[in-house]
């Protein structure tokens, strides 16, 4: 299960626990999310680490890569974890029981739609497989922002809503590094409800103004992660593409990117080729 989740210091103090885009691999047989949702495209949890003190970025998609994440860390000395949840999508939270005794932060709106799914959520309903259970819910909500010290550094926990309406990024401003969670990934966005195109437009120009130096997705290249990151024009090509969504975007997604991949700020990656029809099938439902 855990076979090709790696750790990748992306930044001095930032490592990311990455699994996915291994041709082949899978999690389980037969349909599940974690699959089809999560490895397919490449999944990064982060854990920003000063001495003995660390902020998990999500939890990963199972109990065992929480464990591992939780374990990792403790390897290296640390003592003190807590825990941001970047939204509630189930690929996200799944390894809360991982973190039994850690304080758990997100978003009050996060809180709000995993209380309202736990049920589901843990006897396997709600999205099916894998259940989740148990789905241990954040102890400390926040709405708009919430500043964390970790080691001395200021730590900003953001609300936005772009990909759910629930998202919370992280911000670091002393290095400027963006942790972006679902609200940007290479090569395309997943849209969830495109009737929020104007707002996820606008959270994308306030984190723009932010004018970050890097930002480090959840769903990305492994590749440009261990380099560092993206720079800020990941924001700008997401922005990009979800206003050719709003003006009926060209069927093929190469043609939607393909200025930005020619440019070397996106990656073309063949299963976002999928994500790229739901979107489409979701902007033409919400048409008429």
């Amino acid at each position: 299960m855990l076979s090709h989740l790696r750790i990748i210091e992306a930044q001095a103090g930032i490592l990311a626990f990455y699994d996915g885009r291994i041709e082949g691999h899978r999690f389980a047989d037969g349909p599940n999310w974690v699959d089809d949702g999560a490895l397919s495209l490449g999944i990064a949890s982060y854990a920003l680490v000063a001495g003995d003190q660390a902020i998990v970025y999500d939890t990963h998609v199972s109990v065992p890569h929480g464990r591992f994440i939780r374990e990792a860390l403790q390897a290296r000395g640390v003592r003190h974890i807590r825990v941001v949840l970047s939204h509630w999508h189930l690929d996200h939270v799944a390894g809360t029981e991982a973190f039994a005794g850690c304080q758990i932060i997100a978003t009050e709106r996060t809180m709000a739609h995993l209380a309202a799914h736990k049920a589901g959520i843990e006897d396997g309903s709600f999205h099916g497989a894998p259940a989740i259970c148990p789905l241990i819910l954040p102890d400390t909500t926040f709405s708009g922002r919430l500043v964390l010290s970790l080691g001395g550094e200021q730590v900003e926990l953001i609300e936005a809503n772009i990909h759910s309406d629930d998202a919370c990024v992280i911000w670091l401003p002393e290095r400027r590094v963006l942790l972006a969670g679902d609200t940007v990934e290479d090569c395309v966005t997943y849209v969830g409800a495109p009737e929020d195109f104007e707002t996820h437009l606008a959270d994308l120009a306030r984190l723009s103004a932010l004018q970050p130096e890097w930002v480090l997705p959840n769903h990305g290249s492994d590749v440009v992660i261990g380099i560092g990151g993206y720079g800020p024009d990941l924001l700008t090509a997401t922005a990009d593409y979800i206003r050719l969504l709003q003006q009926a975007a060209p069927a093929q997604m190469t043609t939607a990117i393909g200025p930005w991949v020619k440019a070397g700020v996106l990656h073309y990656f063949t299963p976002y080729e999928a994500v790229h029809v739901q979107n489409l099938e979701r902007v033409r439902a919400l048409r008429g």
